[in-house]
């Protein structure tokens, strides 16, 4: 098809705005980018789609989130309220997670996809865990990508907290789907890493089993250092911090994708650094777990590729933007700290090279050969907008609610603000008479 009548935002680096242009799509890559309108008569085979003088940019990517926190949304949790973030992984997520079937699984993955495309959320790279349906789950998640037509890495999270059988299980788990991805049975836009949880629930032994079997070409996707608690765990258990005992197990390579990294220390950042490794971070839930926050500019200024990600918060990545602007000004007193510059580095030129470093899916930019993922938006500035002041224009201006189409590998995944993919209203329906059980599942751990 070919997308006309467009003002073109294409996150290249240094970015560019062209106005009034043309976007020729043929399946699922842009074949060209042209500074000027087209129509039918010049290309009389295509469809054409005129985006009524809308921006149309990259869809958004998310790198770190998990799609099986979708049924924790408006829960109570028993008894007093959790006073820190061990409190809040053992009244929360590690009851939750166990009360989890393959149902729930599949349905909590359907109803954050649809968020997903409704505010433009067009590749995600998910971390999940259901103890009590591990053999399979990732398949759960690979169907409703396969549904909802999005761009999803996934994993099963291995964790030693719920014995060694279950910790096996996790690892059997990542290998089966790995395969499945090697031996073409997936799409391209469905891809795996090898998913652990974090160090403070890793024995040696399991870290040991998890680096003899993580095939080559892949890498790890694992929390680290959320809460100082992971940090003095692994000094407990090996006399070094959390990324030095990883890395004794070589494990972190350019593969490796390090999530929160918010207590980590110089030394560790140099790790990072020299093992070409990836963090992801994720400004809402560090907040709102009350962890704080990772010095995420020195590690840019270091070289290191940190991305933005949501950690299972709503699928807007703009709010994570803003949030990351606000957060690190607030907790420094500094208005001058976190520029939007440094969000957009990190939430479209990272991103976007860590998809492609994971998948070879050039996304998350708009130039000949890339894939064909991108959104219109329905955004009109009363002040001028430039490539150089664009981060602050989606900052201050932007708001979901403005993304009136997703499209995906060429295809629309929603157009005019209606999802066409998957019918929205059935999801949400099955999905609600599904909780109750859930939630009777997971209060049944506090007995």
């Amino acid at each position: 098809m070919i997308i006309t009548n467009a003002n073109i935002i294409t996150c290249e680096d240094p970015n560019r705005i062209i106005e009034n242009g043309s976007i020729l799509i043929q399946g699922d890559t842009i074949l060209d980018i042209k500074d000027e309108p087209v129509t039918k008569i010049d290309y009389p085979q295509e469809e054409v789609v005129d985006a009524g003088g809308q921006y149309v940019m990259p869809g958004s990517i998310c790198a770190h989130t998990h799609f099986y926190g979708a049924y924790s949304r408006g829960m109570s949790i028993p008894g007093k309220p959790a006073a820190d973030f061990p409190e809040i992984l053992d009244k929360l997520w590690w009851k939750l997670d166990k009360a989890l079937d393959h149902e729930a699984v599949y349905y909590s993955a359907l109803v954050s996809m649809l968020d997903a495309i409704r505010h433009g959320t067009t590749t995600l790279i998910d971390h999940h865990a259901s103890p009590n349906a591990i053999d399979g789950s990732l398949d759960d998640i690979a169907q409703a990508a396969l549904e909802s037509g999005l761009r999803i890495s996934t994993c099963y999270e291995v964790t030693d907290r719920d014995g060694k059988g279950k910790a096996k299980a996790g690892i059997d788990e990542n290998i089966r789907f790995i395969k499945r991805y090697q031996a073409g049975e997936l799409p391209e836009r469905i891809f795996p890493t090898f998913g652990l949880h974090a160090s403070l629930t890793l024995n040696d032994d399991t870290l040991e089993h998890c680096a003899a079997s993580i095939p080559q070409g892949f890498g790890v996707h694992i929390h680290v250092a959320e809460h100082q608690v992971d940090e003095f765990d692994s000094l407990y258990r090996s006399g070094k911090r959390t990324i030095e005992r990883l890395d004794s197990f070589h494990i972190l390579n350019s593969h490796a994708l390090i999530v929160h990294a918010v207590h980590i220390d110089a030394k560790e950042m140099q790790i990072i650094k020299e093992q070409e490794a990836w963090v992801s971070h994720q400004p809402r839930s560090n907040m709102n777990n009350a962890v704080g926050l990772p010095q995420v500019e020195s590690m840019l200024h270091m070289g290191i590729p940190v991305c933005l990600g949501n950690d299972g918060f709503s699928n807007t990545m703009w709010d994570e933007w803003k949030a990351a602007y606000f957060a690190h000004k607030l907790i420094h007193r500094d208005p001058r700290r976190m520029g939007a510059d440094s969000i957009a580095r990190m939430a479209w030129t990272n991103n976007a090279n860590l998809v492609k470093k994971l998948s070879g899916s050039e996304v998350g930019i708009l130039r000949k050969g890339a894939k064909a993922d991108l959104i219109f938006v329905d955004y009109k500035p009363y002040t001028p907008l430039t490539a150089g002041n664009l981060p602050w224009q989606l900052i201050f201006g932007f708001q979901n609610s403005m993304i009136t189409a997703t499209v995906v590998d060429g295809k629309f995944l929603m157009r005019d603000g209606k999802i066409l993919v998957l019918d929205e209203e059935k999801i949400i329906h099955d999905a609600l008479r599904l909780a109750p059980a859930v939630w009777e599942r997971y209060s049944q751990y506090f007995a």
